[in-house]
């Protein structure tokens, strides 16, 4: 039985990096990476070198094959997502699964995420929060499932790319123009930017824009969030 480690890795920030994570990614055989160029600059800036092997979206299953040998052959590795925690929204969850299914240790490695990142400043979490990852690009299953989710009473957090940002605040001020939302938008990174405001008010901003870059983690307050808040303007 060998070890797998599953790394998190900083979202922007490479000062987020955990002592932890370089010594988990300087003790081990191999490191894996959804990103090997990605991964590769991580280490380079740490002085770290490792043999490296890509286990990404697109090759998961057949990658995961080949990082169940090495651990077969009693090699120990680590893997690591491009940002964030492996398995969230990312690839990662196949190989910890396969490797437990094998007899292998797999081992957490806790890092940054977005998801908790935005969590944790956003100020109204609630007793129950979703976290979504990214809906459909399709439009009519987008707005469908964000209806089921801002019905749900819970706050629900969801991830975006610049390139449909503008479409999904869109259909949460349709949905729910006075819904208050959060947006964490290039989070830990040097241009980082938290807007806060209702739906109405967030898409007004982004749709005024000439150019919206950068990725996107959306928190939308439960419905039940609302009411409180607006009990308590009016004492």
């Amino acid at each position: 039985m060998s070890e797998l480690y599953i790394v998190g890795t900083p979202i922007g920030n490479l000062g987020d990096i955990t002592y932890r994570a370089l010594e988990t990614f300087r003790s081990v055989d191999v490191v894996a990476a959804e990103d090997t160029r990605h991964t590769m600059e991580l280490l380079t800036h740490f002085e770290i070198r490792k043999p490296m092997i890509s286990c990404r979206a697109q090759n998961e299953k057949f990658a995961s094959e080949k990082i169940i040998a090495l651990l077969d052959e009693g090699k120990t590795v680590a893997y690591a997502s491009d940002a964030g925690e492996p398995g969230i929204s990312d690839p990662g969850a196949v190989l910890a699964g396969e490797a437990r299914k094998a007899g292998h240790k797999v081992i957490p490695i806790p890092g940054p995420s977005a998801f908790a990142t935005l969590v944790s400043v956003a100020g109204a979490g609630g007793k129950t929060l979703i976290f979504e990852g990214f809906l459909s690009p399709k439009p009519g299953r987008r707005r469908s499932r964000l209806r089921e989710l801002m019905d749900s009473g819970a706050a629900v957090v969801v991830y975006e790319s610049p390139f449909r940002v503008v479409k999904l605040l869109a259909d949460i001020a349709e949905i729910d123009a006075g819904r208050r939302i959060v947006v964490g938008r290039e989070l830990t990174k040097l241009h980082e930017e938290i807007n806060d405001g209702t739906a109405a008010e967030i898409l007004e901003d982004y749709s005024s824009r000439s150019k919206v870059l950068g990725e996107f983690a959306i928190f939308i307050s439960s419905n039940k969030n609302v009411k409180l808040l607006n009990e308590d303007s009016d004492n």
